[in-house]
């Protein structure tokens, strides 16, 4: 597939999220992609969708917004910020009630219009922060 196509596809992923349609978001992924930089993820689409089960269930509702988007190759490189609230626990932090805003960076490579690698970079010091500044 063409470097476009392969942003199409991720532009469809964020469509979906943001539209709460899990199913539709993971199938961004490869039935045997491999995660980097996602704690305890093992590899394949099991692992991905427990990951992000528990991310939903903690930050229902929340929203990508994609700064930047590059590719070359098969690789798609973003910048992006995901917008949300935390209601429940995610990773051993407790929930919050309070907004947060998670930017990170993430390259994706795909074969055949999917995800069959990622490498992801997130501000995970924003959760400690609202968590700090817990009333």
């Amino acid at each position: 597939m063409s470097t476009q196509a392969n942003i199409s596809v991720l532009e469809q992923a964020r469509g979906r999220w943001n539209c709460g349609d899990l199913d539709g978001y993971l199938r961004l992924y490869s039935a045997d992609a491999v995660l980097h930089g996602y704690a305890n993820v093992p590899p394949g689409l099991r692992g991905i969708r427990q990951f992000y089960e528990g991310f939903w269930s903690a930050f229902p509702g929340s929203q990508i917004i994609f700064e930047d988007v590059f590719a070359a190759g098969d690789r798609v490189a973003c910048r992006f910020v995901i917008k949300a609230k935390q209601l429940g626990e995610f990773q051993g932090l407790p929930a919050t009630g309070k907004s947060v805003h998670l930017p990170g960076l993430t390259i994706l490579r795909f074969a055949e219009g999917r995800c069959v690698e990622r490498w992801s970079q997130v501000d995970a010091a924003s959760l400690l922060d609202a968590s700090e500044t817990r009333s």
